[in-house]
């Protein structure tokens, strides 16, 4: 099987932000012989302070992702947060993800089943890997073909997480493709002063060890210069780190 490679920045920040991400995806395709899918959110719903950065909005986003899409070639992925969304989302993107919090909605799982998308369903920090089965049941029950499960990490304590990589061959039981996040996975949720915190220099080391365990792909949310980011600076990787790690774990 193919490994599966998803990056982009966390947010649609701007037309530039995303666009000069795309050309880099691209180029590393070219030389890779890759299929990077590109991520960005166009809301983040789920910030830890009603004054943090959200995003264009679903109705401009989509046109930007949109028009990465058609300049670009590239497949996009998002994630949506109501049920309502799911719809007009699918018209544009290839793959739907169900954001961890949200994981056992089944109002949300059943609605991007039926867009016919691929759906991406990112473990929620306090279940295990064994009981995605649920989660994955919901979507295929509702019409989905292809569902991928996430790893992002367990809360360990409070604003603080811990990945237990053996979740990844027990997800493998469940579906064929399990994509490691090694971004979010290094978040320190909540845990800097109404914002989330982390540490992006374990990002490395979180991708080659959810390889020795098996999984599928990898997801990497990625910005030229993420300590300028508007949402999850502190565990973006470098965009020119992205390359360099692809080639290892390929």
């Amino acid at each position: 099987m193919k490994s599966t490679f998803i990056a982009g920045p966390c947010v649609i920040e701007s037309a530039e932000l995303i666009d000069t991400v795309a050309a880099r995806l691209v180029d590393i395709n070219q030389r890779q012989g890759t299929d990077i899918i590109f991520k960005a959110s166009f809301d983040k719903a789920n910030r830890t302070s009603i004054r943090s950065f959200r995003g264009p909005g679903l109705d401009k986003g989509l046109q930007m992702l949109n028009d990465i899409k058609e300049k670009y070639g590239l497949r996009l992925l998002t994630d949506i947060h109501e049920a309502w969304q799911a719809e007009p989302v699918g018209q544009v993107v290839d793959v739907i993800q169900i954001p961890a919090f949200l994981c056992r909605q089944t109002d949300l799982l059943v609605a991007a089943a039926r867009t016919g998308k691929i759906v991406n369903i990112k473990k929620a920090q306090f279940l295990s890997g064994q009981d995605m089965r649920y989660p994955v049941e919901k979507a295929r029950d509702a019409g989905a073909q292809e569902v991928w499960l996430t790893e992002r990490g367990n809360m360990m304590g409070y604003n603080n997480l811990v990945v237990d990589f053996r979740n990844i061959p027990d997800m493998l039981e469940i579906v064929p493709t399990v994509i490691m996040d090694c971004t979010h996975s290094v978040q320190r949720p909540g845990g800097a002063d109404g914002k989330t915190g982390g540490d992006r220099r374990y990002v490395p080391q979180m991708a080659l060890a959810a390889k020795a365990f098996g999984a599928t792909g990898w997801f990497f949310e990625v910005h030229p210069d993420p300590d300028k980011g508007l949402s999850d600076a502190a565990n973006m990787l470098e965009l020119d780190k992205l390359e360099p790690l692809i080639e290892k774990l390929k």
